[in-house]
This record gives structure tokens, C-alpha cells and sequence, in this order.
């Protein structure tokens, strides 16, 4: 009987292997010697007590409070440092061209310091301004008037002048609006350069600027008469810091609408329907304290003067409310010249408000006072002149058969050479329409504003100042030294009115405190007559 092969099974041989066969399968287990077990006595060390968690808390609050610290301490300078030196990376300040001349109008040389004066015994008179220029002026002449007769020192603001006036609102609203109106903080917009996005705070900074009232108008006269001082600081503080006047000494008449109160110097007045109450100017020169704060001053009637030297001494007012900034009558009589000694000009506002929504009426009524009132042709003649607007230009019951090139005219004076946009009317009837016409407005493009058309159509020799920018190109070059911006953009409106006030005949915009200035003031004084009163 055969004997069986013995074999192991690979489990016993992996048994039976060394240990280091069986490691490199990873299937031996190593197990410690077994050892018997003694009983002795224990061994005592120390050990450092454990932090309880109350322990662990205040640890963390200490570490926190410390790096809380720390961080404020790193804020604080890092805040100071962008406050110190916000702008210093993004200000544009590179090199002028070599044909860039700029004059840098310094529009108060004492803008920053306190005026001289007998603080103990001076009485002054203060006002809110608003609105635009004309009604700022207005709001000057009634200013200068009652402070001469209550024998008060004016604080004259300065002038706001651009796209963003500050609207008429109640006494305490203006009141805040004025004295946050200033751009001494934020002189870093004008410098900021093209290509870095315009702080927040300077997104109105483009928009006006602000000037003297000596930089536009002869203040000589003015301040030959009565005591007046530029306030550019239209706060509270400088009232204190300069004036050593506090609230409880200023008296303040608060209105809560436009013509609340009017000033008079009549006790024997009617009520008024435009404004809601009277206030005599005797009254006002008895108050006692040395501030007496108004708000608005704007409005032609809002002084309703009877004494014959009240009334005298408003005049005087208005008669140095003349333009008379060199730069702007420099640039006014260059381009008048041009058009020649016979020429007439309209002065046409359409582009706000009223104006702009009764454009086509407003336009119509200026054109039909310049051709019957000023130029004296016949009813008839005009209506037949209207109806023919519509037709092309070349409608021979307007113009000549021939061709308008034939007509055009040439203007050869010193050396511009203005040619007419349209040949001259060969009708005896309509030979005033060929007198050069200057055209200021505000629109955009008025050669081709449908509302200016009738103008256009019926007068050959039709300008504006878009046909003048060669006589205007000193403007270009000056500079508000006050907030960095160009003056040229805020100038044209008076340079257009200089313009009118020049011609021959000057007719306004019904409506238009604007047109009334030209009118009233600048026509009459630049032709050497009186001017008219309102009011």
C-alpha cells in the first residue's frame, strides 16, 4: 500500500517561514512577548494642574482684543495715508502744448481771509442766491438797494453760474444748499485724469463754477456808495469766525415760498396779489442785532419803492449792472465789427422750460417784432413773407430768378470775410431783410433748429457766434484759478448778450429775464441812453 504524498498547505508553509518571507506577503502579525504580570506599587509624579474652560476663554478674548487692536491701529494708517495722498497717482498733471497760453483768472486774491471791519458797530444785511444768473442779478440789485437804505454792510455772494442752479426751495432748505455750495474740498476733480473714473463727489463739479461779481460788472461805483464785502464762505462758521456773530444775535426773515414778503417804504399800500405779505423797511431799520439774514431777494417788484430818493439810489443799482469784463467786450466788438456798424440781432431763448416747450410761439413773436416794430415793413408784406416760408428757398415771390451764388455777398471788414447765407431780396418791400441779422441763443445748432427757421428764410444775411470762432479764441485760454475749469463754456451766453446789446436794434424773448437785461440795461447803456426801470 502506497503511502501518500505529504503536503503542506501554503498557510503552514507561510507558518513556518521566517519572518521576513511572511512580511513581504503581509500576512505575518507581530505580537509582543507575552510577560507576567506584577503588582507594584505605583509611581507618583507631578503634573501641571489642566486649564479649566473658563481658563481657555479668556485666553482666546486676550488674543482676539489683541488683534482687534491692532487692526484698528492698521486702518487708522492706512486711512490717513489715501486721505493724505488719495489723488497724487491719478492727478493729470502733464505738460501743456507750446501753443497753450492760459490765463488763470484769480477771481479774489483775499478769498480765504477775513474782511477788515468794525466788528462792535457794523450792521450787516445777508441773502440767499438762486436760480440763474439774471435772477442772481436781480437778487443783487434788491441787496444793494435795502442794504443802502437800512445803512447795513452787504455780504455779496459770489455768482453760480452753469447747467445745475440751485432751484428756489423754503428758507431752511436754500439756506443748506447755499452753504454746501462751495468747491473748496474738491479742487482734485479738475485734475483728475481721463482715464481714472470721477470720484462720487465730483460728479456735479463740471457743471458750474463760481465768480466774483467785480470779475463781470465795474463794482467801483458800487462800492463808492455803500459798504459791501465778497463772502465766498457761505457758512455759519464764517459768520462766527469773521464776523463774531452768533445766532442769537442775527435776525432772520424766513419764507416759506417765492413771494412771500415784499419790502416797501409806503405805509399807505394796497395788499399785493403776487405776494403774501408787506413788510415795511422802517420796521427793518429798527431791528437791533447785527445780522439780519434774509432768503430770497429775487423778483422786479419785490422792492416797491416810493421815496423819490429810494427810488434814486436803485437806479444808480442798476445802472452798474453792465458787463464789462475786458476779455468779454475784447471778443463782443471783434465780432461785431465783422458784421458791420448797421446790423441788428435777436436774442431767441429756447432751450428750457417754457421756452423750450413754446418754442415755435416764442421764436415766432421775436421774429415778428424785429421785421414790423424794428425794420417797419407792412403787415400785409409779412403775412405774405410767412406763407412763403415754407416754399424752397429759391420761390422767386422771395428771392431773385437768379442764382443765389450770384448774390452772395461778402463782407470784407479788417480781415474776416463773412458771406451771406442766402442772396439779398431784390424787392424794394423786403430790401431791410438784407440787413446782416445776429442770432444769440441757446440751442444747440441754430442753423438748423426748425423753430429759428423763420429767421433763417427771410433774413439773407442770417449769423450766430458758431460763424465767429475765430474772433472768440481768446476766451479759450482762460482759467478759474478758484476750481480749475475752462470759463469760456460759462462765458458764452454774456459774450452772445454783449453781442445784441451792440446792434442797431435789439429785440428779446417775451418772458426772458435774460432778454429784459439786454433790453433794459446792456442796449440803452452801450448806446449811451437811459436805461428802463421795472419794478
Amino acid at each position: 500500500m502506497a503511502v501518500p504524498a505529504f503536503r503542506l498547505t501554503a498557510r503552514a508553509r507561510e507558518a513556518s517561514a521566517s519572518p521576513s518571507v511572511s512580511l513581504e506577503k503581509g500576512r505575518h502579525r507581530m505580537r509582543a512577548p507575552r510577560t507576567p504580570i506584577t503588582l507594584e506599587a505605583p509611581i507618583l509624579t507631578s503634573r501641571r494642574p489642566q486649564p479649566t474652560s473658563a481658563d481657555r476663554n479668556n485666553l482666546y478674548i486676550a488674543v482676539l482684543v489683541s488683534l482687534l487692536a491692532f487692526a484698528c491701529f492698521a486702518c487708522f494708517g492706512i486711512a490717513y495715508y489715501l486721505y493724505k495722498f488719495r489723488w497724487s497717482h491719478f492727478l493729470e498733471v502733464g505738460p501743456r502744448r507750446a501753443d497753450e497760453v492760459f490765463k488763470v483768472i484769480e477771481i479774489d486774491p483775499y478769498i480765504d481771509t477775513c474782511p477788515q471791519s468794525n466788528l462792535r458797530e457794523e450792521k450787516y444785511l445777508s441773502y440767499l442766491p438762486h436760480s440763474g444768473f439774471h435772477n442772481q442779478r436781480i437778487a443783487l440789485e434788491n441787496a444793494l438797494a435795502l442794504s443802502h437804505i437800512l445803512n447795513r454792510t452787504l455780504l455779496v455772494p459770489p455768482i453760480r453760474l452753469g447747467s445745475k442752479p440751485l432751484r428756489y426751495v423754503n428758507y431752511d432748505s436754500l439756506y443748506s444748499f447755499v452753504a454746501l455750495s462751495g468747491k473748496e474740498n474738491f479742487t482734485h476733480c479738475s485734475r483728475t485724469a481721463l482715464n481714472v473714473p470721477l470720484p462720487s463727489e465730483c460728479f456735479d463739479y463740471f457743471d458750474y463754477t463760481l465768480l466774483s461779481w467785480e470779475w463781470l460788472i465795474d463794482f467801483s461805483a458800487i462800492r463808492a456808495r455803500q459798504p459791501t464785502i465778497l463772502r465766498w464762505n457761505l457758512t455759519d462758521v464764517w459768520i462766527h469766525d469773521c464776523l463774531n456773530i452768533s445766532f442769537a444775535n442775527t435776525h432772520t426773515l424766513k419764507d416759506s415760498s417765492r413771494y412771500q414778503f415784499r419790502f416797501v417804504d409806503d405805509t399807505s399800500l394796497s395788499p399785493n396779489a403776487k405776494f403774501t405779505e408787506d413788510l415795511q423797511i422802517d420796521t427793518l431799520a429798527s431791528i437791533k442785532e447785527p445780522l439780519l439774514q434774509i432768503g430770497t431777494l429775487f423778483g422786479s417788484s419785490r422792492l416797491h419803492l416810493s421815496v423819490p430818493e429810494n427810488r434814486r439810489v436803485r437806479s444808480q443799482i442798476r445802472e452798474s449792472m453792465v458787463l464789462t469784463n475786458p476779455y468779454l467786450l475784447h471778443a463782443a466788438e471783434s465780432v461785431a465789427k465783422a458784421l458791420g456798424e448797421s446790423y441788428v440781432a435777436v436774442h431767441v431763448r429756447l432751450g428750457d422750460g417754457q421756452f423750450q416747450a413754446n418754442g415755435g410761439t416764442k421764436a415766432r413773436s421775436v421774429w415778428w417784432s424785429l421785421i414790423r416794430d424794428e425794420l417797419g415793413i407792412p403787415v400785409a408784406d409779412i403775412v405774405a413773407l410767412e406763407q412763403n416760408i415754407g416754399k424752397p428757398i429759391t420761390d422767386s415771390s422771395i428771392f431773385s430768378d437768379q442764382k443765389m451764388n450770384d448774390f452772395q455777398e461778402e463782407l470784407s471788414i479788417s480781415d474776416s470775410h463773412l458771406r451771406c447765407r442766402k442772396g439779398h431780396h431784390t424787392q424794394s418791400h423786403l430790401s431791410p431783410l438784407n440787413v446782416p441779422l445776429y442770432i444769440a441763443t441757446d440751442v444747440t445748432d441754430p442753423a438748423t433748429d426748425p423753430d429759428l427757421a423763420l429767421f433763417f428764410h427771410a433774413f439773407p444775411c442770417t449769423f450766430h457766434l458758431g460763424d465767429f470762432l475765430g474772433h472768440i479764441d481768446t476766451l479759450d485760454h482762460l482759467e478759474n484759478l478758484y476750481d480749475g475749469l475752462k470759463l469760456k463754456p460759462f462765458l458764452i451766453p454774456f459774450l452772445d448778450a454783449i453781442i445784441v446789446g451792440m446792434a442797431s436794434r435789439a429785440i428779446g424773448t417775451p418772458g426772458s429775464t435774460f432778454s429784459t437785461y439786454i433790453t433794459d440795461v446792456l442796449w440803452p447803456k452801450y448806446h449811451h441812453l437811459a436805461i428802463s426801470e421795472r419794478g
